[in-house]
This record gives structure tokens, C-alpha cells and sequence, in this order.
């Protein structure tokens, strides 16, 4: 089995800094649309030396923590921002947490972890979380904000810049753009995306991470081209919504796979994002499935649960698809089985 949740300790004072920054502490925002490999992207550098001492804040769109629960392991400290992308919710939900993380530093109530990431929804215009850093001032003396990196996806980034407003606005607003999944994209596929990331934000660096894998500097050092100016108010692409599957049965695999090859033969396009535990029937741990349109990853069954919970729910963010639909349609697959 592959875990998830590897074991490491932090030294008692962090990790040296590659520069001096005085007292503030780093922050680097992570944000992209649905699916396109943040959690990835951001695990696989707090597996790094470059991530030790690093708290991270996750913000979801969906009622069931799932990122929370994949990264709590590797971090320092995670902090899950209630069920609302950050620029629909209160922006002083986002400046409390960053109060509190610095006082319970100071106090020593968390370990003195030595760089923030803020990873978004994939639905949340960064635009607020830039105005929060810029407009207030005791925030500013204890955080500084180093990097705003978007991650597109090169399987998918295409069609969603062409129709999801906070795509655009995620890609626009960033120091770097990330290209993810180029091992599983077609040929020419990131090259062809790099190009239009450019048109949209010609200021902006671009990368191509592989299986994740992507320089940790690549999330730590800032760019050195001005960060583009442009804010706008939110715009949420019409009928996408969010539900979360529970199940307190054990699950036989075939049910699920199979419910989920109907709906990705029939609604793939409106498809964005599936992401979850099963309990799975035979499994000791928890089955992590993750969806994306027509993408299905690998399930990958966890050495143990990641809290005392151990009822399947997983997250569905959709465009016209409902939760009694998928109900149904798990319940019809379950009763032939």
C-alpha cells in the first residue's frame, strides 16, 4: 500500500532560511482550478527539506474536508476554512487564522514553523487574499506575501480557460504558472498551453512539474516581475455546485467504479471534480478515488484512516449533476451487484 502520510520531525528551530526577511514570515499563495494538482503539488514539496517548518492553511469548496485530511500529516499546522471559497467568505476568517497561527507560535502552542501556504479553492478568486496583504498593516508585519502560484492543468487547462472565469482570473493574477499532469497530456499538449498562460499573463513565470515533482524554490522564491495589478469581483461559472456522498456500509469496489464509468461516459465534461475516502469492502484502510472530467486516478488504499471516522464521503463538484442523481444511480449499480 502507498501512504500518504509519511513520518518526519522538524528540527526544534525550522529550517534555515535562504535569505534574511527580518522577522516577517514568508506566505506563498497555491491556487488553480478544480483538479489540477495543487494537493499534489503541495505534498509532495512538505516531503522536501525546503518544506520542513511549513504551516499550511487549506480552504475547500465542499462540506467534507478531504485536502485537510491528506496534508494534515505532513504539515506543521492545517487550519480548514468552513465550506465557501475565500473570496465568497468573510475575508476576516482568513486574517484571524493568521493571527492565531502567529500567537500560538509565539507561545509555542504549534511548532515554530518558518513559512505559511495558503492553498485556495479551486474556485476562489486569489483577489482578496492579495488585498488582504496589501490593505492590512498588522498583518504585514508579521507575514509577507512572496509568490502567488496558479497551477493549470495540461490535460484540461485549455478547455477550462475557454470556460471558467476564475481560471482566468487565478492565471492572470500569478507570479508563477505551473503546468501540471504534462506526463499524461498529449504531445505538444504543454507547450501549447504555456503559450496561451502567456497571452493571458505575459509578466508571469512559467514551470512544468511532472508527477508533482516541481522545484521547492519553485514555491518558496519570489518572482522578480511586478505582480500584476488587475482585481476584479468574483464570478462563479453558472450551475457548478458541491455535495458530499456518505455511505456507512462498506463499499464493493465494482459498485462505485462502475456507477462512476456510466456518469464519465454520459457527463464527463461536466465532471469537475470528484475527490474522496471509500470504505472499501476488504480494505483496512481508506480508498482514496480522485476524478477529473474524464480522468480517473489510480485508487490508492491508505494504511489507516486519517481520523476516527470511518464512513465514506466523498466530495462532487458538478455542473447540473445532483446528489440524488448519483444516489440513485450508486443504488441501481448496487442492487444488480
Amino acid at each position: 500500500m502507498t501512504s500518504l502520510f509519511p513520518s518526519r520531525d522538524a528540527g526544534p528551530f525550522g529550517r534555515r532560511q535562504k535569505r534574511e526577511r527580518g522577522h516577517r514570515i514568508p506566505v506563498t499563495v497555491l491556487t488553480g482550478f478544480l483538479g489540477a494538482g495543487k494537493t499534489t503539488l503541495l505534498k509532495r514539496f512538505l516531503e522536501t527539506p525546503e518544506g520542513l517548518g511549513t504551516a499550511v492553511v487549506v480552504n475547500e469548496f465542499g462540506a467534507a474536508g478531504i485536502d485537510d485530511a491528506l496534508l494534515r500529516a505532513s504539515a506543521e499546522e492545517t487550519v480548514l476554512l468552513g465550506n465557501g471559497c475565500l473570496c465568497c467568505v468573510t475575508r476576516s476568517d482568513l486574517q484571524e487564522t493568521l493571527r492565531r497561527l502567529a500567537v500560538e507560535r509565539e507561545r509555542g502552542d504549534v511548532l515554530a514553523f518558518q513559512r505559511v501556504v495558503i492553498e485556495t479553492s479551486g474556485l476562489a478568486d486569489p483577489s482578496p487574499i492579495l488585498q488582504t496583504f496589501a490593505t492590512d498593516r498588522a498583518l504585514g508585519e508579521r507575514f509577507h506575501l512572496d509568490v502567488l502560484v496558479t497551477v493549470v492543468d495540461a490535460v484540461t487547462g485549455r478547455d477550462t480557460l475557454s470556460r471558467a472565469a476564475e481560471a482566468r482570473k487565478q492565471t492572470i493574477l500569478a507570479d508563477r504558472l505551473v503546468i501540471s499532469k504534462s506526463d499524461v497530456a498529449g504531445s505538444g499538449a504543454a507547450d501549447a498551453l504555456a503559450a496561451e498562460l502567456k497571452a493571458l499573463n505575459p509578466n508571469a513565470e512559467i514551470d512544468v512539474a511532472s508527477n508533482g515533482a516541481l522545484a521547492p524554490g519553485k514555491l518558496t522564491e519570489p518572482v522578480t516581475t511586478r505582480r500584476n495589478a488587475f482585481v476584479a469581483e468574483a464570478e462563479h461559472s453558472d450551475g457548478i455546485g458541491s455535495f458530499v456522498l456518505t455511505e456507512t456500509r462498506p463499499m464493493p469496489w465494482p459498485v462505485f467504479a462502475r456507477a462512476l464509468d456510466v456518469l464519465i461516459a454520459l457527463r464527463a465534461p461536466d465532471l469537475l471534480r470528484v475527490k474522496g475516502f471509500l470504505n472499501v469492502e476488504d480494505c483496512r484502510g481508506p480508498v482514496v478515488v480522485q476524478v477529473v472530467q474524464h480522468l480517473t486516478e489510480p485508487p490508492v488504499e491508505l494504511e489507516s484512516w486519517p481520523d476516527d471516522t470511518r464512513d465514506s464521503r466523498v466530495v462532487f463538484i458538478t455542473r447540473g449533476i445532483t446528489e440524488s442523481q448519483m444516489r440513485d444511480l450508486i443504488a441501481a449499480v448496487w442492487a444488480l451487484v
